[in-house]
């Protein structure tokens, strides 16, 4: 791959396995290692990109795609590890299904080649909002903080999940 954003994005791709493997394994000291890995290499495709103009429309679609993978992997592997709680996994996943289930009708309508994704406000505070529940779990930190942090996680997540589903309903209409 000529093209090292996008190389930097498929090994984030390739540490969740690894990632999900230390988890079961009840490493979580190192699955949060692994975590903050993903978060720094995301960080650094990204400005890669910027910064040498070296942004592509794989990228553009490969990047978010890495994001959700890890994130619905780490919330589906920590409800089933019993470390989340269950309504606020349902709340994540249900929004990114939904969202899905947009996106697919939107292909029948719109023309790939000229639609933009756009992330919103909303949606990457939702982001930060999901990862810092992660981390805390990860950590071990599930004090009176923690259950802050979750109700805000999923108020960003519906709401965000509200706002693209209104933004892309009026591209369609």
């Amino acid at each position: 791959m000529k093209n090292l954003p996008n190389l930097i994005t498929i090994i984030r791709i390739l540490s969740i396995p690894f990632f999900i493997y230390l988890l079961i394994n009840d490493h979580d000291i190192y699955a949060l290692y692994v975590f903050i890995f993903a978060g720094i290499s995301d960080a650094l495709d990204g400005f890669i990109a910027r910064t040498w103009n070296l942004k592509t429309k794989l990228g553009a679609y490969l990047d978010p795609i890495a994001d959700k993978l890890l994130i619905l992997s780490s919330y589906v592997t920590l409800v089933l590890l019993s470390k989340l709680q269950v309504w606020i996994s349902v709340v994540v996943i249900g929004r990114d299904v939904l969202l899905g289930v947009m996106g697919l009708i939107m292909l029948k309508f719109i023309d790939l080649r000229t639609y933009n994704i756009r992330p919103s406000i909303i949606g990457k505070v939702t982001t930060v909002m999901q990862i810092i529940t992660i981390l805390l779990v990860l950590s071990g930190n599930k004090g009176s903080l923690f259950s802050i942090v979750l109700w805000i996680t999923a108020a960003a997540t519906i709401s965000s999940g509200l706002h693209y589903l209104y933004r892309e309903c009026r591209i369609l209409w």
